[in-house]
């Protein structure tokens, strides 16, 4: 019994592998509505199997008016949005006005591109500009840039392409549009492993950027999902018969 106990140690060990490359096995979406771009993300990093950071922040600045959502390898994501925000910071110095969302689209492009054998991190691009407006673009591994009215990415994407197929709408307003957002992200957090702790969203539009934070209990519960706790004592706590009375 007892050599069986330590081989299961070992093993357990050894998948958790607490020295792998931090991963963003995550959930992120961009969505146009009609006046601006609603992005949002969950919050969970991941080493291995072993949860490195439950209340991660997968939503950068790049400038005032465009914002990144990352996925894959935490390390190759914010290495690609810290040259892109120095490039644009530049961009912006030399023409004295806001970078377009297009520019930001096609620096993340040219460095995923060039770097595609090194680099392991996919990206969903959402801001807004005077001449085109809102605008989201995907850049999955390999460099190819799209325009879309709505991405999703991450290792939750493949539970949520059927309810975007059906959900999405031209038009949505901004309210209608983060609804939509939240909702799919959370569906994901029900369904895949790899994603999971409370929700971030960023609205850009002309009048500027709004974040949000929705915690795990104002998210809603799915398909066999159990309630959000605090910690093991409460459940145990819950699930404990009352004490007999003398």
């Amino acid at each position: 019994m007892s050599s069986y106990f330590s081989q299961l140690c070992s093993s357990s060990d050894a998948d958790l592998n607490l020295d792998a490359p931090h991963s963003m096995g995550t959930t992120i979406i961009g969505v146009t509505y009609n006046g601006g771009v609603v992005l949002g993300a969950d919050s969970r990093t991941s080493t291995g199997l072993y949860v490195a950071n439950r209340a991660s922040d997968k939503i950068t600045e790049l400038t005032d008016n465009v914002y990144v959502c990352r996925s894959g390898s935490a390390a190759d994501s914010q290495t690609v949005s810290d040259y892109v925000r120095h490039f644009l910071d530049q961009h912006i110095i030399q023409l004295e006005q806001p970078a377009t969302v297009k520019v930001a689209a096609n620096l993340v492009r040219l460095l995923s591109y060039n770097n595609k054998n090194m680099l392991e991190t996919g990206l969903i691009l959402g801001g807004w500009d005077k001449y085109e407006g809102g605008q989201i673009f995907s850049v999955p591994l390999g460099g190819t840039v799209l325009q879309q009215p709505f991405a999703i990415g991450g290792s939750g994407s493949s539970y949520l392409y059927g309810f975007f197929d059906q959900a999405w709408k031209e038009g949505m307003t901004k309210d209608e549009a983060e609804k939509l957002v939240v909702k799919a992200v959370s569906l994901a957090i029900a369904r895949d492993g790899a994603s999971g702790g409370v929700v971030r969203t960023v609205i850009i539009n002309s009048e500027g950027v709004t974040r949000n934070f929705y915690p795990p209990d104002a998210l809603p519960l799915w398909h066999e999902e159990l309630e959000p706790v605090n910690s093991y004592l409460d459940v145990q706590a819950s699930s404990s018969p009352e004490p007999m009375s003398t």
